[in-house]
């Protein structure tokens, strides 16, 4: 694969499993959050760990919001959001009081109901319900586990939703618009399963 990778440095989390990953599958990338690597790239990675607030306000501080959303909505660059950085594609986040979003795909992020006899954080291993094959589960098996480390659940409309697991209740596991891309499990820590998506995501390109 000749396209330009970037996985988007705004100081939330650790990327080096994300890294792993992509190396292991022999792909040439970048970390960066300089604007100018945002817009040279073919296809972005949004990672992230942590706290909804911060990663608004940090991406506010870098002064990446308007070229990214840009280079997402104007240009329409693929981009693939992972864990939080999945989160902050919704409009808005209950985490920690109200916080705005990137607004990318219109929902909300609401804490998982501990009320249904679960715990929270959700982590550990989950069954994937494919919604949509095409183009991230193409190589994906139904039933398929991923690894999810999370608090929050994305709430939006059905067209949006490309997988779902049954924690407590139907949640959200992977989003899908147009050229946005959320997945709310970990691929970079799923091992050979995580390995497939990305292959999948990748040769849509």
């Amino acid at each position: 694969m000749n396209k330009k990778i970037l996985i988007i440095d705004y100081k939330v989390g650790n990327h080096q499993s994300l890294e792993n990953a992509l190396t292991f599958l022999r792909y040439d990338f970048l970390v960066s959050h300089k604007k100018e690597d945002i817009k040279k790239a073919h296809v972005c990675i949004l990672p992230g760990v942590g706290a909804f607030g911060e990663a608004m306000k940090n991406i506010h501080e870098l002064g990446i919001l308007d070229v990214l959303s840009e280079q997402v909505l104007v240009n329409k660059k693929p981009i693939l959001g992972i864990c939080l950085g999945m989160q902050i594609m919704a409009d808005s986040s209950e985490e920690k009081g109200f916080h705005k979003g990137l607004g990318w795909i219109e929902g909300k992020m609401q804490k998982l109901d501990e009320k249904k006899n679960i715990r929270v954080p959700h982590v550990g291993w989950n069954n994937l319900k494919i919604v949509k094959k095409n183009p991230l589960f193409k190589k994906t098996e139904e039933n398929t586990n991923f690894y999810f480390d999370h608090s929050y659940h994305f709430v939006c409309d059905k067209p949006y939703i490309a997988a779902e697991i049954l924690y407590g209740d139907k949640i959200v596991a992977a989003v899908q618009k147009d050229n946005i891309f959320g997945v709310q499990f970990h691929p970079e820590k799923s091992q050979n399963n995580g390995l497939k998506l990305f292959r999948s995501f990748f040769n849509y390109l």
